[in-house]
């Protein structure tokens, strides 16, 4: 072995090389003979190769601990040259993996707070006291701001909640409840709870996720409510029409005045059956597709003549006047023409029904630049303006839900089921278009109905 190759030999060699200077000097000048300053150096060498053995060993620990530190092995034996007092660069080096390693976890870090705040739904991070150590944004726009360091029973005080934290920190499992969270709307959550392990110590802390269930509450609400109402619509008819043939059946029958009048009653409640059941069919078409827009050209300025023609006999039975005001060169429209056709039609035969006899009702079609469009941006409007009783301002809002009536006797008196502006609203919102209604009372209502024209929207795709 090489004696550069061993930090002991080399130190003691190192440390020993004055006194081994002086010594051949002295036998030089004849002081001493060569063999007692040759014997001198060596009894000298072994002494400090004894003390100084004990202290290379440390040093050389100390510079492999460094090298440990960073993640490395120290290299059995030191390559030759290698000093075994290397400390200060091995530390210097030791400092800038450390400041790598901790630039890379406050990184690592920031990406998991990120990751959490960016997650839709509210999480909260509680430790065994039932103390929140974190929340995440979610969390703070539904609870409120700085709910670190706080008592969850102080943040939320629902008593099924709490109990469902205090049972998983008790280690019962997964724990599920739906509560309801009131503020300036009531709010429905469902609260997921489960332990999690700490990276450090043996207690688990509690993963709270708070799931906003609101609009799929709500969506189930009005499905429940559809339900309901169109098996009442439908109950009604079919109730008098089993109640008719009863009669028919009982003797009546032999009447012919009454035989008569009897159909003629089952007819008009048929015909009612009927229309809901077109209207049902038509509603659940539209909202199926509704999230694809259509993107046929079609001429809706030809739409509302057609309509005006067919409805002309209807509106003179009821002795009102249509008065069409079409503007020329009427853009298209993407979209699709039958439904198109059912939202004008719809449109148009509600403004009969509820007109006052000897009025009008005013059908305009013209082309609009879209309001706050700075490019110009262009759109088809088609108004509808009746002069009936008008409606009130708190119904307006309302119009375009199913089966709602402001005048349910009314509007079942004139054949209405209830679908007829609910389809309207959905075709509306399929054709990416917007739907206006204003109202007077004693002065008659305006309907009126925006789509863009296929100008406008090849300009957007060009954009795109």
């Amino acid at each position: 072995m090489r004696l550069s190759s061993n930090p002991w030999l080399s130190t003691t060699a190192t440390v020993a090389l004055p006194t081994g200077i002086v010594l051949l000097l002295l036998s030089i000048l004849g002081a001493l003979e060569f063999s007692t300053a040759l014997g001198a150096f060596a009894v000298c060498a072994a002494i400090l190769a004894a003390l100084l053995h004990p202290h290379v060993a440390q040093i050389v620990s100390v510079r492999g601990a460094l090298e440990g530190l960073m993640g490395r092995a120290p290299p059995e034996p030191l390559p030759g040259g290698t000093d075994p007092y290397d400390l200060v660069p091995a530390t210097r080096r030791l400092a800038h993996e450390w400041s790598r390693k901790e630039q890379t976890i406050l990184r690592l870090e920031r990406e998991s707070e990120s990751i959490l705040d960016s997650l839709p739904d509210a999480i909260l991070l509680i430790d065994r006291d039932l103390v929140v150590q974190r929340a995440n944004k979610a969390a703070e726009r539904l609870l409120g701001a700085h709910l670190a360091r706080r008592e969850f029973a102080a943040i939320l005080r629902h008593p099924q909640l709490l109990g469902a934290v205090v049972a998983a920190s008790k280690s019962a499992g997964v724990q599920e409840v739906e509560f309801e969270l009131s503020g300036r709307t009531v709010s429905n959550l469902l609260a997921h709870v489960e332990a999690v392990p700490r990276p450090e110590g043996d207690e688990n802390w509690l993963l709270l996720s708070l799931h906003d269930q609101t609009e799929i509450k709500r969506t189930e609400r009005m499905r429940a409510d559809f339900v309901a109402n169109a098996s009442h619509e439908l109950r009604t008819p079919l109730s008098a029409l089993l109640g008719f043939i009863e009669t028919l059946n009982a003797g009546a029958g032999d009447d012919t005045a009454t035989r008569k009048r009897f159909l003629g009653i089952m007819g008009e409640q048929a015909a009612r059956m009927a229309r809901l059941v077109n209207d049902l069919l038509s509603l659940s078409r539209i909202e199926m597709h509704e999230h694809h827009a259509p993107t046929d050209p079609v001429e809706i300025d030809a739409i509302v003549r057609s309509v005006a023609d067919t409805l002309q006999f209807r509106a003179k039975d009821r002795d009102i006047a249509l008065a069409l005001a079409i503007e020329p060169q009427i853009d298209a429209v993407p979209g699709d023409a039958e439904e198109l056709t059912q939202v004008v039609q719809n449109l148009v035969e509600n403004a009969i029904k509820y007109a006052r006899p000897g009025s009008t009702v005013a059908i305009a079609v013209r082309s609009e630049t879209k309001r706050g469009e700075a490019d110009g941006a262009r759109q088809v409007a088609v108004e509808v303006r009746d002069q009936g009783d008008g409606i009130s301002r708190d119904h307006l809002s309302r119009l375009t839900e199913r089966f709602y009536r402001v005048d349910a006797a009314r509007s079942r008196e004139l054949g209405g089921t209830g679908l007829g502006l609910a389809i309207v609203k959905h075709v509306v919102n399929r054709h990416r278009g917007a739907i206006d209604i204003a109202s007077t009372i004693g002065i008659g209502s305006t309907f009126t109905v925006r789509f863009p024209a296929i100008s406008s929207c090849k300009s957007e795709a060009k954009e795109e």
